[in-house]
Parts: structure tokens; sequence; C-alpha cells
């Protein structure tokens, strides 16, 4: 039997399964084009240089409704650059890259797999205030995408993400029900030769407490009052929803007049899905609040448990004054904290606004193996340098973060254990050893997946592409 290089495997699967179909989220990714962009400076002239990378750009595969381009390609190798990896060549990234569009593809034709149109718009909006932010404006981003505005921008970003959505769901679909018994675990942990074990790095277990500026209920009446008044326009006036969507909503919508198509099995915030579900066509909501903001929606058409609707968003603004409160508050108690006033558990629970991790004394669980363990390198880059150089107990300077619709809030981080570097051992990584043997167990079943469907799926590669030697039969030879 084949031997297996083992410290390898360990490198591929602790990138996680779902390296396979992309490596950074959304925002990140977004991030990461902005400062290739500063770096690069990319020019808004109509230079030769840029008119040569326009013109060489062709289809270089087709994978059942998605064309890869070479520009796709090129702006791929440039991701991979800006993370630091080297050695990955054009045909790797080109097979990277059909991998996912091919599972885009089956997602969409996967009537079980579902994309939220709200989610991906409030994606996108912080994708957009990320760029501005970074960039100053959206003008370098316009000419990364070849778009002559933001709202052209915008509507090829919410293109990106729903592939990315399908992409990442189908893949989840697919390993859904691999499953390893802890028969399994001990097998996977014995068959690894001593010497090829892998080592588990720095590990951290930390805590946090947020508190989050309040909404003045003034601000609140104020978007109540503005939604009010549209409704009472379209509803008693004839005032097209459409439009009101496009001028005045505050998501990735608006460019469609706020026009969305739902289940009722879709993964959306429960309170909209209750509302819009309750309307009869034609009808129009009161204001309602989700957890996005503030709504009024409109029935378009009733296709049995699907709905046609339409939405208008606008989100209650915090003041100068709440935020300067919350700063305040969240001093206070790191002060409290700090002088053994109050432990730092009992302050998360009583005061921290996360809803999450409050019950748990602000304790983070680890997404990836489901345990409070972090590894230093997975932690976000933004608050690595604060929890690498806490001491245990230690608490951390007030922080800002943002919310998913851009909402500034402070938070404090301590670490609660710290962990050295170690060869992996079965009793006291048991978690991680059963995450590896899973994940290896799922890639098999990925592998197995992805040979099926090539084989009916319509593929044509084109160029040098033809050429390369791919780990999967893209070429059906």
């Amino acid at each position: 039997m084949k031997s297996i290089n083992y410290k390898l495997l360990f490198t591929v699967i602790g990138l996680g399964i779902s390296s396979f179909v992309a490596a950074q989220t959304d925002t990140t990714l977004v991030i990461t084009e902005a400062n290739a962009i500063n770096k690069h400076q990319l020019k808004t002239d109509t230079t030769s240089k840029t008119f040569q990378r326009y013109k060489a750009d062709g289809v270089a595969a087709v994978i059942g409704d998605y064309l890869i381009l070479e520009s796709d390609i090129q702006k791929m190798r440039q991701d991979v650059t800006n993370q630091g990896i080297k050695g990955i060549t054009d045909c790797q990234l080109a097979g990277r890259m059909m991998e996912n569009k091919l599972y885009a593809h089956h997602g969409k034709l996967d009537t079980t797999i579902v994309v939220s149109d709200l989610q991906i718009g409030s994606q996108v909006d912080q994708q957009i205030a990320h760029m501005k932010e970074q960039l100053g404006s959206v003008d370098k981003m316009l000419e990364f995408y070849r778009k002559d505005t933001e709202q052209e921008l915008r509507e090829t970003l919410i293109e990106i993400n729903k592939e990315r959505v399908l992409t990442s769901n189908m893949q989840e679909k697919v390993v859904s029900e691999v499953e390893v018994t802890p028969e399994e675990v001990r097998l996977f942990f014995d068959n690894i030769p001593a010497d090829e074990r892998p080592t588990f790095g720095d590990e951290v277990e930390i805590a946090q407490l947020v508190i989050k500026p309040e909404v003045p209920q003034e601000e609140v009446q104020k978007v109540i009052d503005q939604l009010n008044e549209m409704r009472n326009d379209i509803v008693n006036n004839g005032a097209s929803f459409a439009t009101k969507a496009v001028l005045y909503s505050q998501d990735g919508t608006s460019g469609k007049g706020g026009k969305m198509s739902i289940k009722r099995d879709d993964p959306l915030d429960k309170d909209f899905k209750q509302i819009a579900f309750s309307l009869r066509e034609g009808e129009v909501s009161k204001p309602f609040k989700s957890q996005f903001g503030y709504h009024i929606v409109q029935v378009d058409k009733v296709r049995g448990q699907n709905l046609d609707i339409r939405h208008i968003i606008l989100i209650p603004k915090v003041t100068n004054k709440t935020v300067e409160a919350a700063k305040q508050k969240i001093d206070s108690i790191r002060q409290n904290i700090i002088d053994g006033k109050i432990t730092f558990d009992a302050a998360a629970r009583r005061y921290s606004d996360e809803e999450e991790t409050r019950g748990d004394g602000g304790k983070l669980i680890n997404p990836k193996s489901g345990d409070t363990r972090f590894e230093l390198t997975d932690i976000d880059p933004l608050i690595y340098d604060k929890v690498n150089n806490l001491k245990k107990g230690e608490v951390s300077i007030v922080l800002t973060d943002q919310t998913r619709t851009g909402r500034r809030f402070f938070k404090i981080i301590t670490v609660i254990e710290k962990y050295p570097e170690h060869v992996a051992d079965y009793a006291k990584d048991y978690t991680k050893i059963k995450q590896l043997a899973l994940q290896k167990k799922q890639l098999k079943e990925v592998q197995r997946w992805q040979t099926e469907k090539i084989e009916e799926t319509y593929i044509k590669i084109n160029g040098k592409y033809r050429d390369c030697e791919f780990e999967s039969n893209w070429l059906k030879n």
C-alpha cells in the first residue's frame, strides 16, 4: 500500500475542508483586493498596458453554467500572492476555480440549497463600506472589476457572493452526513507514524465582553416615521414602492427596487419572514423590526410556498453621545476588573451585550473545532497582537469592532488559559484528532463526489489549460 505523507496531509486538512471552496470570508477577500489595488496603484486612464490587460482576457474554461475568465485566474493569483503563498501554478489555480464553479453549478440545480438575497445584500453593504474605509472611495474597485458605477459594482459583488454561498453550501451538503466513530479516530491516530504526528501550535482560551452603543429612541422613531410616510405615499397616493427602495433602502437589493424572492424555509430573520408570509398579494406591511433594521414589505406575487416581494430597510443611527456613553461604560467595567472588584466572567455575564457568549462568561468557541481552544494563527489579525501579548488573566485595552451593518461597538478580551506548542497527544488532543480524522474522511467523500459530477457536467477547457495535469479528470480523458 502506498505510504501517506501525514505531515503534508495535516497541512492540507488543517486548512479545513472549506478551503477547497474558498479560503477567505467575503469581506476579507474584498479587503485583500483593496490592499492589492493600493499596492499596485491601478491607473484609471486608457494606457496601452491597461488596454492590453483587457484585450488579453478570454475564457479559460466553462463549467456548467459558469465561465472562468483569464482575469479571474489572475485575480486569484494576486490573492494567493498577497497571502504570501508561493509555488502555486496557474494550473493549480485553474483547478481550484473549476472546483468552485462545479459546486456552484450543482448548488444552483439543488432545490434544497437556498441563497438569501437579504443576507447577501447585507454582506455586500459591509464589503463596500470596508472598501471606502480602506481606499477612501470605490473608484479603484470600479476599475478592478471594470464597472462604471457603484451600483454596477454592487450588482457584481452580489453575484460573486451568491456564487460563493452556493459553492460553500453545496460542499457542506456533500460532507454533511459524513461521521467518524471513536474507533475510527483511534485507528486514524494509531496509523500515524510517531515521527509524522502533527504539532499543534500555541493555543489560547479567550473570552470577550462586548458593549454596543444604544440607539436613541428618537432615532428609531425617525426611521419608523419615515417608513410610515413612504407606506402612506405608496398605499394612498399610488407611489412606486420600487422607486422608493432605489432612493432610500439601505441594503444591496435597493438597485433592484428592493425586489427579492423568498421561501418559507429560507434562513432569514424569523420576524421578517413571518411578516412577509402574513401579507396578501399587493399588500404593504406596517414598519417592523428585524435583526438588521426596520422594514416595510410589499408582496408582488404569491407562488405557492414562494413569495416575490419588495422591501425597504432603514437602519437607525447611533449618536456621538451614545457612542461615548458606551466607551465610558466599558472603560469603567475594565477598570473594575483590573482593580479586582469583579471577575471578568461575572462582568461578562452581567454587562456584555453579546447574547451568544454572555451566558458562558464571554468564553469564545472555536468554530473550526467546536471547543474553546484557538491556535494563535487562527485568531483575527486585528486582535492577534493584543491576545499574543496578554498573560493569563490579563485584560486587553478597549478594542473597536463593527457589526455586519457597519455599526461600531467596543470590546475587551482576556486570556483564560495558554497552551504551549506540542506534538499531538491522543488523550489531551482528542477533539482535534477527531476533527482531523473526520476531515480526512470528508476529503475522500469530496473526491468521490467530484469524480461523479465531473462526468455528468458540461465542461470545456481552453488554451494552455488543456495541457495541465489536473488531479481531477477535468479533461475527461
